[in-house]
């Protein structure tokens, strides 16, 4: 795979996640990084730095890219995104994010004690 095709996030502690460029873009904050005209350090280097998100907050929201692109749909996009934006949803012991594939219910699994600040960056990251 070409550099060009991947963008290494880094979090708060200095570790490094290397990422297809695709899953990336799911998240619309890191989306307007990479592409927004002008000489932006993001866009040169394919590169972004997040100072207040954890390495473990990190790894889960990469881990949700890669779903993201594997089982979500638009459909999802845009009913549950708003339900939890709109912090229309329960918490409980086991919170997943949910999608039908081909028949099939896929679950995205979030930790409870990961929960607040999973959803603080996901709200950043507009994802």
């Amino acid at each position: 795979m070409k550099k060009e095709d991947t963008v290494k996030l880094i979090s708060a502690e200095g570790f490094e996640f290397v990422i297809d460029k695709e899953a990336a873009m799911v998240s619309q904050t890191i989306r307007n990084m990479l592409t927004s005209p002008g000489s932006f350090a993001e866009r040169e280097h394919g590169e972004v730095t997040f100072p207040e998100i954890s390495t473990t907050i990190l790894e889960k929201i990469c881990q949700y890219f890669y779903w993201s692109l594997q089982y979500a749909s638009l459909h999802w996009h845009e009913t549950n995104l708003i339900m939890i934006k709109e912090s229309r949803f329960t918490y409980s012991s086991s919170l997943a994010l949910a999608s039908k594939s081909r028949g099939k219910e896929t679950d995205f699994h979030i930790e409870p004690e990961l929960t607040l600040e999973l959803m603080m960056a996901a709200n950043y990251l507009h994802t």
